[in-house]
Protein backbone atom coordinates (compact mmCIF):
# COMPACT_ATOMS: atom_id res chain seq x y z
CA UNK A 1 0.00 0.00 0.00
CA UNK A 2 1.61 3.25 -0.96
CA UNK A 3 0.56 6.69 -0.40
CA UNK A 4 1.51 9.57 -3.00
CA UNK A 5 1.47 13.25 -2.27
CA UNK A 6 2.69 15.55 -4.72
CA UNK A 7 5.03 17.71 -3.38
CA UNK A 8 8.59 17.34 -3.47
CA UNK A 9 11.87 19.75 -3.16
CA UNK A 10 11.20 21.54 -6.40
CA UNK A 11 7.98 23.15 -5.01
CA UNK A 12 9.31 24.47 -1.77
CA UNK A 13 10.54 28.08 -1.20
CA UNK A 14 14.57 28.43 -1.12
CA UNK A 15 14.61 29.30 2.26
CA UNK A 16 12.51 26.11 3.51
CA UNK A 17 14.46 23.87 0.88
CA UNK A 18 14.01 20.64 2.45
CA UNK A 19 11.47 20.30 4.56
CA UNK A 20 9.47 18.42 2.19
CA UNK A 21 11.78 15.63 3.58
CA UNK A 22 11.93 16.84 6.71
CA UNK A 23 8.50 16.42 7.08
CA UNK A 24 8.30 12.92 5.62
CA UNK A 25 10.63 11.95 8.75
CA UNK A 26 8.27 14.06 11.26
CA UNK A 27 4.63 11.57 9.76
CA UNK A 28 6.48 8.96 11.67
CA UNK A 29 6.52 10.64 15.33
CA UNK A 30 3.29 10.03 16.18
CA UNK A 31 -0.55 10.78 16.11
CA UNK A 32 -2.82 11.61 18.96
CA UNK A 33 -3.80 7.78 18.38
CA UNK A 34 -0.42 6.50 17.85
CA UNK A 35 1.38 9.39 20.36
CA UNK A 36 5.19 8.34 19.53
CA UNK A 37 6.92 6.64 16.51
CA UNK A 38 7.71 3.06 18.07
CA UNK A 39 3.46 2.58 18.14
CA UNK A 40 3.66 3.35 14.89
CA UNK A 41 6.12 1.12 13.84
CA UNK A 42 5.11 -2.19 16.38
CA UNK A 43 1.14 -1.68 14.70
CA UNK A 44 2.51 -2.47 10.97
CA UNK A 45 5.49 -4.81 12.00
CA UNK A 46 3.34 -6.24 14.69
CA UNK A 47 0.69 -7.23 11.51
CA UNK A 48 4.17 -9.09 9.93
CA UNK A 49 5.20 -6.05 7.66
CA UNK A 50 7.19 -2.99 6.82
CA UNK A 51 7.26 0.40 6.41
CA UNK A 52 9.04 3.43 4.88
CA UNK A 53 8.90 6.60 2.75
CA UNK A 54 11.00 8.76 -0.09
CA UNK A 55 10.98 12.21 -1.08
CA UNK A 56 11.91 13.34 -4.33
CA UNK A 57 12.09 16.27 -6.29
CA UNK A 58 8.38 16.22 -7.32
CA UNK A 59 6.35 13.62 -4.53
CA UNK A 60 6.71 12.04 -1.18
CA UNK A 61 5.75 8.58 -0.97
CA UNK A 62 4.68 6.55 2.42
CA UNK A 63 4.40 3.00 2.26
CA UNK A 64 3.64 0.00 3.57
CA UNK A 65 3.57 -4.02 3.07
CA UNK A 66 1.11 -6.45 5.27
CA UNK A 67 0.02 -9.38 5.05
CA UNK A 68 -3.34 -9.02 3.04
CA UNK A 69 -5.50 -9.77 5.71
CA UNK A 70 -3.83 -7.23 7.39
CA UNK A 71 -4.67 -4.34 4.77
CA UNK A 72 -7.18 -2.53 7.02
CA UNK A 73 -4.46 -2.02 9.74
CA UNK A 74 -2.07 -0.65 7.17
CA UNK A 75 -4.46 1.62 5.63
CA UNK A 76 -5.66 2.62 9.12
CA UNK A 77 -2.18 3.57 10.01
CA UNK A 78 -1.04 5.50 6.72
CA UNK A 79 -4.14 7.39 7.27
CA UNK A 80 -3.53 8.79 10.57
CA UNK A 81 0.01 9.33 10.15
CA UNK A 82 -0.26 11.60 7.38
CA UNK A 83 -3.27 13.26 8.70
CA UNK A 84 -2.90 13.53 12.25
CA UNK A 85 0.58 13.87 12.78
CA UNK A 86 1.06 15.68 16.02
CA UNK A 87 4.43 17.64 15.24
CA UNK A 88 5.70 18.49 18.24
CA UNK A 89 8.30 21.05 18.79
CA UNK A 90 11.03 18.93 20.66
CA UNK A 91 10.25 16.08 17.91
CA UNK A 92 11.22 18.22 15.53
CA UNK A 93 14.16 19.47 17.33
CA UNK A 94 14.94 15.94 17.52
CA UNK A 95 14.55 14.87 14.58
CA UNK A 96 16.41 17.74 13.30
CA UNK A 97 19.57 16.22 14.49
CA UNK A 98 18.54 12.97 12.21
CA UNK A 99 17.93 14.88 9.21
CA UNK A 100 21.36 16.56 9.38
CA UNK A 101 23.18 13.37 10.12
CA UNK A 102 21.64 12.19 6.81
CA UNK A 103 22.34 14.68 4.85
CA UNK A 104 26.15 14.41 6.24
CA UNK A 105 26.00 11.26 5.24
CA UNK A 106 25.33 11.88 1.87
CA UNK A 107 27.99 14.62 1.46
CA UNK A 108 30.27 12.17 2.88
CA UNK A 109 29.87 9.34 0.33
CA UNK A 110 31.45 10.36 -3.11
CA UNK A 111 28.66 8.90 -5.70
CA UNK A 112 26.09 10.26 -3.98
CA UNK A 113 27.35 13.54 -3.81
CA UNK A 114 28.89 13.61 -7.52
CA UNK A 115 25.12 12.72 -8.09
CA UNK A 116 23.75 15.79 -6.59
CA UNK A 117 26.69 17.94 -7.96
CA UNK A 118 25.40 17.09 -11.87
CA UNK A 119 21.80 17.97 -10.66
CA UNK A 120 23.31 21.51 -9.41
CA UNK A 121 25.32 21.75 -13.03
CA UNK A 122 22.56 20.97 -15.86
CA UNK A 123 19.81 22.62 -13.59
CA UNK A 124 21.45 26.00 -11.69
CA UNK A 125 19.85 27.88 -9.18
CA UNK A 126 16.46 26.83 -9.47
CA UNK A 127 14.18 24.19 -7.30
CA UNK A 128 15.33 21.28 -10.16
CA UNK A 129 18.25 21.79 -8.91
CA UNK A 130 18.12 22.17 -5.79
CA UNK A 131 19.04 19.05 -2.92
CA UNK A 132 15.63 16.87 -2.18
CA UNK A 133 17.23 17.33 1.56
CA UNK A 134 18.13 20.60 1.92
CA UNK A 135 21.08 21.39 3.77
CA UNK A 136 22.28 21.34 7.39
CA UNK A 137 21.94 25.21 7.58
CA UNK A 138 18.54 25.13 6.12
CA UNK A 139 16.75 22.51 8.22
CA UNK A 140 18.27 24.04 10.96
CA UNK A 141 16.09 26.91 11.21
CA UNK A 142 12.61 25.28 10.11
CA UNK A 143 9.88 25.50 13.07
CA UNK A 144 6.56 23.95 13.94
CA UNK A 145 5.23 26.56 11.90
CA UNK A 146 6.74 25.76 8.52
CA UNK A 147 5.64 22.31 8.68
CA UNK A 148 1.85 23.48 9.60
CA UNK A 149 1.62 25.51 6.38
CA UNK A 150 3.36 22.92 3.98
CA UNK A 151 1.06 20.21 4.71
CA UNK A 152 -2.09 22.99 4.39
CA UNK A 153 -0.40 24.11 1.12
CA UNK A 154 0.13 20.55 -0.46
CA UNK A 155 -1.84 17.53 1.59
CA UNK A 156 -4.67 17.81 0.13
CA UNK A 157 -7.15 15.49 -1.64
CA UNK A 158 -5.84 16.40 -5.63
CA UNK A 159 -3.32 15.76 -4.78
CA UNK A 160 -2.84 12.74 -2.89
CA UNK A 161 -3.00 9.19 -4.68
CA UNK A 162 -3.60 6.16 -2.56
CA UNK A 163 -2.39 3.18 -4.71
CA UNK A 164 -2.84 -0.91 -3.48
CA UNK A 165 -1.81 -3.98 -4.91
CA UNK A 166 -2.35 -7.73 -3.95
CA UNK A 167 -5.38 -9.69 -2.86
CA UNK A 168 -7.68 -6.75 -1.99
CA UNK A 169 -10.36 -5.61 -4.11
CA UNK A 170 -11.18 -2.19 -5.54
CA UNK A 171 -14.44 -2.07 -3.45
CA UNK A 172 -12.39 -2.73 -0.42
CA UNK A 173 -9.94 -0.18 -0.22
CA UNK A 174 -12.42 2.56 -1.66
CA UNK A 175 -15.00 1.57 1.25
CA UNK A 176 -12.12 1.47 3.98
CA UNK A 177 -10.50 4.66 2.43
CA UNK A 178 -13.39 7.07 1.91
CA UNK A 179 -14.24 7.30 5.89
CA UNK A 180 -10.81 7.93 6.70
CA UNK A 181 -10.08 10.37 4.42
CA UNK A 182 -13.41 12.43 4.85
CA UNK A 183 -12.61 15.29 6.73
CA UNK A 184 -9.32 16.05 4.38
CA UNK A 185 -9.74 19.46 2.96
CA UNK A 186 -9.51 20.25 -0.55
CA UNK A 187 -8.76 23.79 -2.05
CA UNK A 188 -6.32 25.59 -4.70
CA UNK A 189 -2.76 23.96 -4.63
CA UNK A 190 0.25 26.72 -5.02
CA UNK A 191 2.06 27.17 -8.53
CA UNK A 192 5.12 25.04 -8.77
CA UNK A 193 7.67 27.25 -10.78
CA UNK A 194 8.48 25.53 -14.24
CA UNK A 195 11.73 24.55 -15.69
CA UNK A 196 13.71 27.30 -17.27
CA UNK A 197 16.10 25.79 -19.44
CA UNK A 198 18.18 28.91 -20.10
CA UNK A 199 19.39 28.67 -16.41
CA UNK A 200 22.00 26.27 -15.72
CA UNK A 201 25.27 25.74 -12.90
CA UNK A 202 28.68 25.97 -14.10
CA UNK A 203 30.03 23.25 -16.81
CA UNK A 204 32.15 21.59 -14.43
CA UNK A 205 31.85 21.29 -10.60
CA UNK A 206 34.11 19.54 -8.68
CA UNK A 207 34.88 18.76 -4.62
CA UNK A 208 38.75 17.64 -4.06
CA UNK A 209 38.91 15.00 -1.22
CA UNK A 210 42.11 12.93 -0.15
CA UNK A 211 40.83 9.95 -1.42
CA UNK A 212 41.93 7.27 -3.27
CA UNK A 213 39.18 7.41 -6.71
CA UNK A 214 37.31 9.71 -8.48
CA UNK A 215 33.55 9.75 -9.20
CA UNK A 216 33.02 11.02 -12.73
CA UNK A 217 29.47 12.27 -13.35
CA UNK A 218 28.88 13.27 -16.84
CA UNK A 219 25.08 15.06 -17.47
CA UNK A 220 22.94 16.62 -19.74
CA UNK A 221 19.57 18.08 -20.17
CA UNK A 222 16.72 16.36 -21.51
CA UNK A 223 13.24 16.22 -22.47
CA UNK A 224 10.09 15.35 -19.10
CA UNK A 225 8.68 12.20 -18.32
CA UNK A 226 5.96 12.26 -21.18
CA UNK A 227 7.91 13.05 -24.78
CA UNK A 228 7.63 10.95 -27.77
CA UNK A 229 11.28 10.49 -27.55
CA UNK A 230 10.68 8.40 -24.19
CA UNK A 231 10.81 5.13 -25.40
CA UNK A 232 13.72 5.74 -28.15
CA UNK A 233 16.02 6.89 -25.20
CA UNK A 234 14.66 3.96 -22.94
CA UNK A 235 16.66 1.49 -25.92
CA UNK A 236 19.40 4.16 -26.52
CA UNK A 237 20.19 3.94 -22.57
CA UNK A 238 20.48 0.56 -23.23
CA UNK A 239 22.33 0.06 -25.67
CA UNK A 240 24.56 2.75 -24.39
CA UNK A 241 25.48 1.83 -20.58
CA UNK A 242 22.96 -0.34 -19.02
CA UNK A 243 24.57 -3.97 -18.50
CA UNK A 244 27.72 -5.67 -18.59
CA UNK A 245 27.05 -5.84 -22.53
CA UNK A 246 26.40 -2.44 -22.81
CA UNK A 247 28.95 -0.07 -24.87
CA UNK A 248 30.39 1.42 -22.14
CA UNK A 249 31.36 -1.23 -20.04
CA UNK A 250 32.79 -3.45 -23.10
CA UNK A 251 34.99 -0.11 -24.06
CA UNK A 252 35.48 1.35 -20.72
CA UNK A 253 36.16 -1.61 -18.10
CA UNK A 254 36.20 -4.67 -20.12
CA UNK A 255 38.62 -2.99 -23.08
CA UNK A 256 40.51 -0.32 -21.30
CA UNK A 257 40.74 -0.99 -18.18
CA UNK A 258 39.67 2.04 -16.74
CA UNK A 259 36.99 1.52 -14.95
CA UNK A 260 35.30 -1.17 -12.28
CA UNK A 261 31.88 0.54 -12.56
CA UNK A 262 30.88 2.24 -15.54
CA UNK A 263 27.32 2.90 -16.43
CA UNK A 264 24.35 5.60 -17.74
CA UNK A 265 20.90 6.40 -17.11
CA UNK A 266 18.59 8.82 -16.87
CA UNK A 267 16.11 11.02 -14.67
CA UNK A 268 12.85 12.73 -15.16
CA UNK A 269 10.82 15.23 -14.21
CA UNK A 270 7.28 16.75 -15.43
CA UNK A 271 9.20 18.91 -18.09
CA UNK A 272 13.03 18.20 -17.59
CA UNK A 273 15.18 15.81 -16.94
CA UNK A 274 18.99 14.53 -17.22
CA UNK A 275 20.94 11.68 -18.81
CA UNK A 276 23.84 10.72 -17.28
CA UNK A 277 27.17 8.77 -17.17
CA UNK A 278 28.64 7.85 -14.09
CA UNK A 279 32.19 5.96 -13.79
CA UNK A 280 34.76 5.61 -10.77
CA UNK A 281 38.41 5.81 -11.95
CA UNK A 282 41.63 6.78 -10.76
CA UNK A 283 42.67 10.64 -11.08
CA UNK A 284 45.38 9.88 -14.05
CA UNK A 285 42.86 8.00 -15.78
CA UNK A 286 39.79 10.96 -15.29
CA UNK A 287 40.01 12.94 -18.47
CA UNK A 288 40.64 9.61 -20.91
CA UNK A 289 37.90 8.25 -19.32
CA UNK A 290 35.59 11.25 -20.07
CA UNK A 291 36.76 10.95 -23.44
CA UNK A 292 36.12 7.84 -24.32
CA UNK A 293 32.57 8.40 -22.95
CA UNK A 294 31.59 11.13 -24.89
CA UNK A 295 33.15 9.21 -27.80
CA UNK A 296 30.78 5.97 -27.45
CA UNK A 297 28.11 8.46 -26.75
CA UNK A 298 28.63 10.52 -30.37
CA UNK A 299 29.02 6.90 -31.92
CA UNK A 300 25.21 6.77 -31.50
CA UNK A 301 24.62 10.30 -33.04
CA UNK A 302 26.62 8.93 -36.49
CA UNK A 303 25.75 4.66 -37.13
CA UNK A 304 22.65 3.00 -36.66
CA UNK A 305 22.59 0.43 -34.38
CA UNK A 306 23.34 -3.54 -35.45
CA UNK A 307 20.00 -4.78 -35.93
CA UNK A 308 21.53 -7.46 -33.68
CA UNK A 309 22.57 -5.40 -30.71
CA UNK A 310 19.48 -3.42 -31.16
CA UNK A 311 17.03 -6.83 -30.64
CA UNK A 312 19.62 -7.85 -27.26
CA UNK A 313 18.91 -3.84 -25.97
CA UNK A 314 15.19 -4.20 -26.47
CA UNK A 315 15.32 -8.02 -24.96
CA UNK A 316 17.20 -6.46 -22.22
CA UNK A 317 15.32 -3.52 -21.55
CA UNK A 318 11.65 -5.24 -21.55
CA UNK A 319 12.72 -8.46 -19.40
CA UNK A 320 14.45 -5.83 -16.90
CA UNK A 321 11.10 -3.69 -16.81
CA UNK A 322 8.59 -7.13 -16.46
CA UNK A 323 11.30 -8.20 -13.82
CA UNK A 324 10.44 -5.04 -11.85
CA UNK A 325 7.47 -5.37 -11.16
CA UNK A 326 6.84 -9.26 -9.74
CA UNK A 327 6.17 -7.84 -6.42
CA UNK A 328 2.50 -6.56 -5.35
CA UNK A 329 4.67 -3.69 -3.88
CA UNK A 330 6.39 -2.96 -7.04
CA UNK A 331 3.33 -2.72 -8.99
CA UNK A 332 1.45 -0.38 -6.31
CA UNK A 333 4.53 1.72 -7.01
CA UNK A 334 4.68 1.40 -10.68
CA UNK A 335 0.68 2.28 -10.90
CA UNK A 336 0.46 4.77 -7.77
CA UNK A 337 3.34 6.82 -9.60
CA UNK A 338 2.01 7.14 -12.76
CA UNK A 339 -1.75 8.11 -11.84
CA UNK A 340 -0.17 11.30 -9.77
CA UNK A 341 2.32 12.00 -12.08
CA UNK A 342 0.65 11.23 -15.51
CA UNK A 343 -3.34 11.17 -14.54
CA UNK A 344 -2.92 7.41 -16.37
CA UNK A 345 -1.91 4.17 -15.68
CA UNK A 346 0.27 3.43 -19.03
CA UNK A 347 -0.12 -0.82 -19.35
CA UNK A 348 2.37 -3.01 -19.39
CA UNK A 349 1.84 -4.17 -22.61
CA UNK A 350 1.57 -0.66 -24.08
CA UNK A 351 4.81 0.02 -22.73
CA UNK A 352 6.40 -3.30 -24.39
CA UNK A 353 4.62 -2.54 -27.78
CA UNK A 354 6.42 1.14 -27.81
CA UNK A 355 9.80 0.04 -26.82
CA UNK A 356 9.70 -2.60 -29.61
CA UNK A 357 8.37 -0.57 -31.81
CA UNK A 358 11.64 1.54 -32.02
CA UNK A 359 14.05 1.58 -35.05
CA UNK A 360 17.78 1.55 -35.08
CA UNK A 361 17.00 5.09 -36.87
CA UNK A 362 14.41 6.51 -33.48
CA UNK A 363 17.68 5.29 -31.91
CA UNK A 364 20.25 8.07 -34.02
CA UNK A 365 17.28 10.80 -34.10
CA UNK A 366 17.06 10.69 -30.33
CA UNK A 367 21.06 10.43 -29.84
CA UNK A 368 21.24 13.55 -32.60
CA UNK A 369 18.90 15.62 -30.22
CA UNK A 370 20.43 14.80 -26.98
CA UNK A 371 23.80 13.89 -27.47
CA UNK A 372 25.66 16.99 -28.57
CA UNK A 373 29.00 17.43 -26.99
CA UNK A 374 28.59 20.66 -26.15
CA UNK A 375 25.41 20.31 -23.85
CA UNK A 376 27.47 18.19 -21.31
CA UNK A 377 28.10 19.17 -18.00
CA UNK A 378 30.55 16.83 -15.81
CA UNK A 379 30.94 16.49 -11.93
CA UNK A 380 33.66 15.37 -10.13
CA UNK A 381 34.72 14.12 -6.42
CA UNK A 382 37.76 13.05 -6.01
CA UNK A 383 41.77 13.70 -5.33
CA UNK A 384 43.60 16.60 -6.88
CA UNK A 385 40.89 17.85 -9.59
CA UNK A 386 41.70 20.58 -11.60
CA UNK A 387 38.58 22.48 -13.49
CA UNK A 388 40.33 23.56 -16.62
CA UNK A 389 41.88 20.17 -17.47
CA UNK A 390 38.19 18.53 -17.28
CA UNK A 391 36.85 21.57 -18.89
CA UNK A 392 39.34 20.82 -21.84
CA UNK A 393 38.31 17.54 -21.98
CA UNK A 394 34.63 17.94 -22.58
CA UNK A 395 35.41 20.18 -25.55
Amino acid sequence: MSLFVGVGSRSEPRRLNGITHFLEHMVFKGTEKRPDAVLIAQEIEGAGGTLNAYTNKEFTCYWNIVPYDRFETALDVAADMLLNSRLEQDEIDRERTVVQQELKRNHDNPGSWAGRLIGTSVYGEQPPGWDVGGSVELVQEMQRPDFIDHIGQWYRPSNIVLSVAGNVSHEQVVAQAEPLFRDLQDGPLPTVTPYDASVTGPRVVTESRPIDQCTMFLGIPIFGRNDPDRFALRVMNDVLGAGMSSRLFREVRERRGLAYSVSSGYGYLADAGVFTISAGVDREKLTETIGVCLDEAARLTEDLVPPEELRKAKDHNIGRFRLSLETAHSLGQRNGELLLTRDAVESIDSVVGQVEAITAEDVRAVARRLLSRERVHCAVVGPGLDDDEIARALV
